[in-house]
């Protein structure tokens, strides 16, 4: 059976994430090639459908999925339809063919969660019912979107470990699912800890969710108990978000060596004077003979010598929180402490031990923290959002005591930073149904939760845009933009508002510029849209023009510089220098004629070439030429100007005979002097008419002495 399959996805395309192609069945090897198929005969072809994706979610109904087409019979006269889940069985009315053109469309919004693929019946028939084509499978992959936030499976996880376990130790295991594909991103997890209400004592491995000791130190008699708030996001990490709380116990071991009660130290401040009664008896018991004696007793008095005792902060350590760009003189806390010498009134002051940035200012006095500065998000000592700095406390006794506290201050996140686009420039295809579109992202300096999911929209100040132009959100951090219908091609500049989820949210309005081209089936853009792209790059049209216009003058120059220089090539004066040019072109250098400017008024006039019968002697000026004829130069009819090239040199000879006779005008070698060059040259002026002032001849010997490239000069004029 004959079939030809005409796949066409229209608007399905990338941005959808959909996929089809046509795997048409190549021609069998010959087995036999001795042997010659009949001259009309065909190889039977099968009738086989790809599989079909298509996104789930997709909202733009009803969409053209595929075309199928047999070859069996001419347009018209074939009829097509589908059967199976989605079409006659449950769910019902998701897909449908048109039996005249067998196109198949998407009817309803799909599910992947549900039902991930569909299996049909494909079936061509003839006007009268009869089979076509062998029925044949059409399945339709239903691709996944992230549309589904992970859960964890508990609200709460416990754990416990002993104190001063060393790092590395396992605690307790958090557990997180997802409904979307666990073959794609959209439900690929990664779990972090947000916070754990301190340094950082525990870490969590990110892909396992096993939480585990990092530091040593953990101190049951410090702090017993730890909640720490847990995080997985799908997208590995940069997509939808949950979370949840660890709850961590220390469990005690002997780690503290006995000692006395408060009351059994001596101290001052308690009591000053004890009254002791001391006794005294035999270790060995009296005998029973022996008269029972009175025990011995003796009083004693004991007083306690005062001391001077170190103070005591109230809390320590002292834990507080500061917002992220604080401004200098921010209030921090207060830290209090006591003088347990409370028989000695003394006074206490306050002061930083240790402050790696020099961010905070302690009042001596009353132990006020504030900010001096703005702390440096990129400061070393942030370790995960946390500045630690260690406070002094100091009493006025001599010599004094002093005691350490330790503060933790906690950098809270803030939204000070709104999203930008990554890319503010890119291309777009003409037509609405070719290409995938323009793929957007953006970027947040915000750490969590401020940062994505980002927004995106067009811009609410230009409503206009929205009647040539769509945006659609793909994930948390990027969007897709699409034509409504077809625009002119160019460039077309955009402005987009974009937004972020912190609290309070920020938005910034921001340009985009699109290059609408021509494209391929593929969606990139055909090579004669490439000046059209350059639009994007910031050369506007009008700008384009000019470059084009300024290429096409200077062709037009270069032309007419070789027209010229194809004449300059012909020999003038057959005469002169015959069957020496090709030597002499390669050794004269013609650099440029300088002529003496405006105040020159003796140079060679062209007119003189133009017109040279009409050369006259100008009336109430001397002649200025002392080597012309007495008496006037004949008139001679005056003469067309040459139209072709193998005339210039006669004419050129005619002009240059007759400027030469004509007593108004100097030759054109003429001597001008510009500028006076001094004495003492070795090498004597070339001007034919200084050396004509003479009687002898000019001797051109000294042209050897200027290197090779004069000395065939010599040879031409000097003596031989």
């Amino acid at each position: 059976m004959d079939a030809v399959l005409f796949l066409t996805l229209g608007l399905l395309a990338q941005s959808l994430g959909l996929s089809a192609g046509v795997s048409r069945l190549k021609r069998p090897s010959t087995l036999y090639p001795w042997r010659q198929p009949p001259a009309l005969g065909r190889v039977r072809r099968a009738w086989v459908i790809p599989p079909i994706s298509v996104s789930e979610n997709h909202k733009r109904l009803p969409y053209p999925l595929v075309q199928i087409k047999s070859d069996k019979q001419q347009l018209g006269s074939v009829l097509y339809s589908i059967q199976g889940p989605g079409v006659d069985e449950e769910p019902r009315g998701v897909f449908s063919i048109d039996k005249f053109t067998g196109k198949v469309f998407l009817n309803a919004m799909l599910d992947r969660e549900q039902t991930d693929r569909f299996r049909l019946r494909a079936f061509a028939l003839d006007l009268g019912g009869s089979t076509l084509e062998e029925p044949t499978d059409l399945e339709i992959v239903v691709v996944d979107q992230n549309d589904n936030r992970p859960v964890f499976r508990q609200e709460v996880f416990t754990g416990s470990v002993l104190e001063g376990a060393p790092p590395g130790t396992y605690v307790t295991k958090a557990e997180a699912t997802d409904a979307d594909d666990p073959e794609t991103d959209n439900a690929a997890l990664r779990y972090s800890i947000l916070e754990q209400g301190g340094p950082q004592l525990f870490s969590i491995d990110e892909h396992l969710g096993e939480i585990r000791t990092v530091q040593v130190g953990l101190d049951r008699e410090v702090v017993a108990v730890y909640n720490l708030t847990l995080q997985v996001a799908d997208m590995s990490g940069d997509g939808l978000t949950a979370t949840a709380s660890a709850i961590i116990t220390l469990e005690d071991i002997n780690d503290n060596a006995p000692g006395f009660t408060r009351d059994e130290p001596l101290d001052y401040e308690t009591r000053k004077h004890y009254q002791l009664t001391v006794a005294v008896h035999n270790e060995a018991p009296l005998q029973a003979a022996t008269p029972r004696a009175i025990r011995g007793q003796a009083r004693v008095s004991v007083r306690v010598q005062d001391v001077n005792e170190p103070p005591v902060f109230h809390e320590n350590p002292l834990r507080t929180s500061v917002a992220e760009g604080a401004a200098p003189g921010t209030s921090v806390t207060t830290v209090f402490a006591r003088d347990p010498d409370t028989q000695q009134p003394q006074r206490l002051s306050y002061s930083k031990d240790y402050d790696p940035e020099d961010w905070l200012q302690v009042d001596r006095d009353t132990g006020r923290i504030q900010t001096q500065r703005v702390l440096s998000p990129e400061s070393p000592f942030l370790k995960d959002g946390w500045y630690r700095a260690i406070i002094l406390v100091q009493d006025d006794a001599s010599p004094p005591s002093t005691a350490t506290g330790t503060l933790s201050i906690e950098i809270l996140e803030v939204n000070d930073h709104a999203p930008e686009l990554t890319l503010r420039s890119g291309s777009l295809c003409s037509k609405p149904d070719q290409g995938s579109g323009l793929l957007l992202s953006a970027t947040d300096e915000d750490l969590p939760p401020h940062g994505a999911p980002f927004h995106f929209q067009l811009s609410p100040r230009v409503p206009e845009l929205a009647q040539n132009w769509s945006l659609s959100r793909i994930n948390v951090s990027h969007a897709r933009l699409r034509l409504r219908h077809q625009v002119q091609e160019g460039l077309h500049r955009l402005s987009l508002l974009l937004g972020d989820s912190g609290q309070p949210p920020l938005q910034r309005e921001q340009p985009l510029n699109v290059t609408v081209c021509r494209c391929d089936r593929d969606g990139a853009c055909l090579p004669g849209a490439a000046a059209l792209r350059a639009g994007g790059a910031g050369l506007s049209l009008e700008a384009l023009l000019i470059v084009l216009a300024s290429g096409l003058l200077l062709m037009l120059l270069a032309l007419l510089v070789a027209f010229l220089a194809r004449f300059r090539r012909q020999p003038w004066d057959k005469g002169l220098l015959h069957g020496l040019q090709d030597d002499l072109r390669d050794n004269i250098l013609n650099y440029d004629e300088q002529g003496g400017g405006e105040e020159d008024q003796d140079a060679f006039d062209m007119e003189q070439l133009r017109h040279s019968a009409e050369l006259r002697v100008r009336p109430g000026r001397p002649p200025l030429r002392r080597d012309a004829p007495s008496g006037h130069v004949r008139p001679q009819p005056p003469r067309a100007l040459p139209t072709s090239p193998a005339d210039i040199a006669d004419f050129i000879s005619d002009g240059l005979e007759a400027a030469d006779s004509d007593p108004s005008v100097p030759p054109y070698d003429t001597a001008l002097i510009y500028d006076y060059e001094g004495d003492g040259s070795v090498a004597g002026t070339l001007s034919s008419i200084l050396s004509s002032l003479g009687d002898e001849d000019q001797d051109y010997s000294c042209l050897r002495d200027w290197g090779p490239r004069f000395t065939r000069l010599a040879d031409l004029y000097g003596p031989p």
